[in-house]
């Protein structure tokens, strides 16, 4: 599709569609979209399933390829689909592995859980979690039960590639902000939200740092069709007061009838990389950011922690060193994932 330049001064409507350089110029998302459906029909942008003429020659395929009726394969799709697959039982929660459970793989996999625990290494995936995860990606595709649910043609799909930060919990705080392009996206949903932004705001303002005017706005205000952004170009959200995630959107494009259709599983993790890491000994939390040898202090030789928990154990208040140890800055290899 080629780039529709814009009426005024702002953000381009449309991009290139393919982009010589990282990123590409500034578009609105909204106006992609609108863009796109005025340039394709109501066949191109139709969701509903595909015919039964379609899934007949497809079922006819494959009893040719097995070399059996095509009763026999209708009824092996059927007794091998998916959905046979899941447990009856609802209640359980599948994350829960049992103590006396008769199956080799989860018994594999509780050792290999407790050994993490006890040496706080995330060394490498088990078998089991990678089969875990690509379950994740048998939404696609999916209706919902409820009509009402159904994703509305037309509708644009957003890829987001979401970086790990260097801390390890659960949400404590309700404050968080998205960034882009200038603007900070503040979640004021909750009496108890902070503006976390403003900080950085008043600092830029402080002297003239060359950032332009920030601007702050409440979060809940807006959607991803009215914002201004770069395909490829890394953002920022920011949660837990100083826990940062770079935030770069990898794809724009039109929902399609193969697609998760079901608008209440969004957003829909499809794939999650896999973090190499060595926490510290002492809190469990934070990655390792020293290594220690001979330590007079520490259970194991050598030892790892993070800065906090490293400065409070070997020193003072007043910066005194503390015991003996010889201590060396670790670079974790998680952070080259």
């Amino acid at each position: 599709m080629a780039a529709v330049e814009a009426a005024g001064p702002g953000p381009a409507p449309a991009p290139d569609y393919e982009a010589a350089e990282l990123y590409t110029r500034v578009f609105r998302v909204g106006a992609l979209g609108r863009c796109w459906r005025q340039q394709l029909g109501p066949p191109d942008l139709s969701l509903a399933a595909e015919a039964g003429a379609e899934a007949a020659e497809l079922g006819c395929a494959a009893a040719a390829e097995l070399g059996c009726a095509a009763e026999t394969a209708a009824e092996l799709r059927a007794v091998c689909s998916i959905d046979m697959l899941m447990s009856s039982d609802k209640e359980k929660d599948p994350d829960v592995i049992p103590e006396d459970s008769s199956l080799l793989t989860l018994r594999i996999r509780k050792k290999a859980l407790q050994r993490r625990e006890e040496t706080i290494i995330v060394d490498r995936a088990c078998r089991q979690e990678t089969l875990a995860y690509e379950m994740e990606s048998h939404a696609i595709g999916k209706r919902p039960d409820n009509p009402t649910d159904l994703v509305e043609e037309g509708e644009l799909l957003l890829t987001l590639n979401i970086y790990y930060p260097v801390i390890f919990q659960k949400d404590l705080y309700k404050s968080a902000f998205f960034y882009f392009e200038g603007i900070f996206y503040n979640d004021k949903r909750y009496p108890e939200c902070r503006d976390l932004s403003r900080t950085i705001i008043e600092w830029s303002e402080s002297h003239d740092r060359g950032y332009g005017n920030l601007q702050s706005v409440k979060m809940e205000d807006y959607t991803f069709n009215d914002l201004s952004l770069k395909i490829g170009f890394p953002y920022l959200f920011c949660h837990q007061g100083n826990c940062e995630h770079i935030v770069i959107i990898t794809d724009v494009r039109l929902i399609h009838r193969d697609d998760c259709l079901d608008r209440n599983l969004y957003p829909l993790l499809i794939k999650k990389h896999w973090l190499c890491t060595r926490k510290c000994f002492v809190c469990k939390m934070y990655t390792a950011r020293w290594v220690t040898n001979k330590d007079s202090l520490a259970p194991e030789d050598p030892c790892f922690f993070c800065d906090v928990c490293f400065r409070m154990l070997h020193y003072d208040v007043e910066g005194n060193k503390l015991g003996e140890f010889l201590a060396y800055p670790y670079v974790d290899p998680g952070i080259f994932n």
